[in-house]
């Protein structure tokens, strides 16, 4: 009787002790090879290709050649932006949620209702919503009045007296144009505009007809794909992560540190600055590791806010378009002339996007390690 009792408590060698810690391992093991496996096959087959021009080269003749570095460059800049944007809404959401939100809110648990219906939505829907919200309302009003703005100069600039078409005369497209490029704004855009007609042509319009036909050619800044409104949208996608990471963080801050700081004549924001906030600091760079794994591998969000096939230079400003290594991978294995001519380049990439990924990680990490390390000294 007594040699049963020892079985079913789990002693070393009976059948449950085997079923408590044995399946568990075992199920760690599998997944460990798994990944060795993985892992391993991208770096035998894709380690060959890898070289200092891969790295550093702008791909050429349909992404079949040259190197990968603007979708290095746009893929880091990418993450970056995004991180900058999800961790402190996520942040400041968190704290209240944990230190102001009283647990009766219904305002708190609409939040937390939000947060996890977020949490569940596939990643192109995101896209999609990046698409409707971002560029086509946001960016689209933005572009409104900055060009109803730049048509005002504009109509000025055409009526004032040294314009060729002030006070009804006439000009010939090219004589505009001329003085379009020698006027002190920048008006590129509109030339560019009226190279559809022949220099030779007399313009009979008026500078206000003029202005009319040039604002229907409105000029799109930020009301199209973009590396900004790409970043916004995988921070929303990223947000859930972090927020739950961060309250994580701030419920193992103990309650009896926040009374004693009150005690003390501190204010509930002055407690939270110097008492909570620095002892959560690796948990909040917990949920911005988090942020950067789900974020960097993530191709339905920026298929259509702001990813492109190939590109030769980089984006220099917040309304450029980028590369990004996991949307470049999808089209060499989708769209490219010869998907098994490129099987080398998309292992070769992957191997990159891992090892990117990995950089982003372990920079964190290793924050994060010496943020504890100067917390225990």
């Amino acid at each position: 009787m007594a040699k049963n009792t020892t079985i079913f408590h789990g002693e070393r060698g009976s059948i449950l002790g085997f079923f408590a810690t044995g399946l568990p391992l075992l199920a760690v093991i599998i997944v460990l090879l798994f990944v060795v496996v993985i892992i391993g096959n991208f770096i035998v087959t894709g380690s060959g290709h890898i070289s200092w021009e891969f790295l550093t080269d702008s791909p050429r003749n349909m992404n079949t050649e040259g190197g990968i570095f603007p979708a290095i460059y746009g893929t880091a800049l990418l993450v970056l932006i995004m991180t900058l944007a999800a961790v402190p809404v996520g942040t400041i959401t968190a704290l209240y949620l944990t230190e102001y939100a009283k647990r009766t809110s219904i305002f708190a648990r609409v939040i937390r209702f939000a947060v996890n219906t977020l949490a569940g939505v596939p990643s192109i829907v995101f896209g999609l919503f990046g698409l409707g919200f971002f560029i086509q309302t946001v960016g689209s009003q933005i572009d409104t009045v900055r060009y109803g703005q730049k048509m005002d100069d504009l109509r000025t600039v055409l009526a004032a007296s040294s314009s060729p078409i002030s006070a009804g005369k006439q000009a010939t497209i090219n004589d505009i144009k001329i003085f379009l490029e020698n006027n002190e704004f920048d008006w590129s855009e509109q030339i560019r505009e009226l190279d559809v007609y022949p220099e030779g042509t007399v313009s009979a319009v008026s500078s206000n007809q003029l202005v009319e036909y040039l604002s229907e050619k409105k000029e799109l800044k930020w009301g199209k794909p973009s590396l900004i409104w790409a970043a916004l949208t995988l921070a929303l996608l990223t947000l859930p992560v972090v927020i739950v990471s961060v309250e994580e963080a701030l419920r193992t801050v103990p309650r009896e540190i926040r009374e004693a700081s009150l005690a003390l004549g501190a204010t509930r924001w002055e407690t939270i600055w110097r008492i909570v906030l620095p002892n959560c600091v690796p948990g909040i760079l917990t949920g911005s590791i988090l942020a950067v794994s789900r974020g960097a591998g993530e191709v339905a969000p920026i298929l259509f806010t702001g990813a492109v096939y190939s590109l030769q230079e980089l984006p220099s400003a917040a309304s450029d378009q980028f590369m990004h290594l996991g949307y470049h991978l999808y089209i060499l294995a989708t769209q490219s002339p010869d998907v098994d001519a490129t099987q080398p380049l998309q292992y070769a990439t992957t191997l990159v996007l891992l090892g990117l990924t990995l950089a982003l990680n372990l920079t964190a990490i290793m924050l994060r390690s010496r943020l504890r390390k100067r917390k225990l000294v």
